[in-house]
């Protein structure tokens, strides 16, 4: 049974739900909004940086977060939010969560947005990063990629262009509730739309356009269509009640149709973008606190 915090913020987001009629600037001006009361958690050092052109943002534990150890995680983190809104800072509480639960380092990538900026700008600003981690003498077999909704697809794009381009892989991906079919072909999409709050079909079908225009298909845009062989171990949250279920249970089928590691972790009651709000309700806490054991086990730092 969700926690009576989760069922009041629930309440809370469906009075004020989103939809295709609200301009860009009103989203983005909501979400800001929301960010500003998501404390980080006591202890996260922040540091602004340069990533390649792209501005990006340190969340580190109880050290400068620009400081590296050498031995400790990083995770490049790509923040959801449609491919339209949201950044680093409406991000902070979750980011903050994830470090301290990692014992590491995370990146957050305040990647170009759509409309001003469609596809492929999010997809090459986060392959970019990850190059950038790479040719700062971070080993990949310390970084984890991780995103939330459309930043898990570009987490997995991340993967898959690793791979492709034959440079060192990442050690894995950690991937909350992501949007990685902007086609909208998954039955949950309507199954689930009436017990959703957050997101609806039409809203994902406005951004979607937005974003990737006629291009919907291409797999840097929808990374379930790619090949997902060969790929490091993956690990996908989900809420029960999201319409995006099937973007999650998708892509772990196809993960391990081709012999590879995927895990589900399905969150009963749970709705879209329930792990931004750590440090208000438990769950989002306890999911974190998941993603981050992931972390330190897929990266050999489980013991320190």
């Amino acid at each position: 049974m969700a926690s009576d915090e989760f069922t009041n913020l629930i309440a809370l987001v469906f009075a004020t739900r989103v939809t295709p009629a609200d301009t860009v600037d009103e989203i983005r001006a909501g979400v800001e909004g929301l960010g500003a009361l998501l404390p980080l958690m006591a202890g996260t050092e922040t540091a602004d940086v340069d990533v390649d052109a792209v501005a990006g943002r340190w969340f580190g534990v109880d050290r400068p977060a620009l400081d590296d150890d050498g031995e400790s995680p990083v995770v490049l983190h790509f923040h959801g939010g449609g491919y339209v809104m949201a950044n680093p800072g409406t991000h902070g509480a979750l980011c903050s969560r994830l470090a301290h639960a990692c014992g590491g380092r995370v990146l957050s990538l305040d990647y170009r947005l759509a409309p001003e900026h469609p596809f492929p700008a999010a997809a090459d600003d986060a392959v970019g990063a990850y190059r950038w981690l790479l040719a700062q003498d971070i080993s990949s077999d310390r970084i984890v990629c991780a995103g939330d909704s459309a930043g898990g697809a570009l987490a997995l794009g991340v993967l898959v262009h690793a791979r492709d381009s034959g440079i060192d892989q990442p050690a894995g991906a950690a991937l909350m509730s992501p949007w990685v079919d902007v086609t909208g072909s998954g039955a949950s999409i309507l199954a689930n739309a009436a017990v959703d709050p957050v997101l609806s079909p039409e809203l994902l079908q406005h951004w979607a356009t937005l974003y990737a225009g006629d291009a919907l298909a291409d797999p840097s845009a929808s990374p379930l269509f790619a090949d997902l062989g060969g790929l490091p171990p993956v690990m996908v949250q989900v809420g029960s009640r999201e319409i995006l279920y099937d973007d999650a249970l998708r892509t772990v089928e196809r993960i391990v149709a081709t012999g590879g590691e995927a895990t589900m972790a399905v969150w009963d009651e749970m709705t879209h973008w329930w792990q931004l709000f750590a440090g208000l309700v438990p769950e989002a806490d306890a999911a974190l606190d998941e993603l981050g054991a992931f972390v330190r086990r897929v990266t050999g730092t489980a013991d320190t």
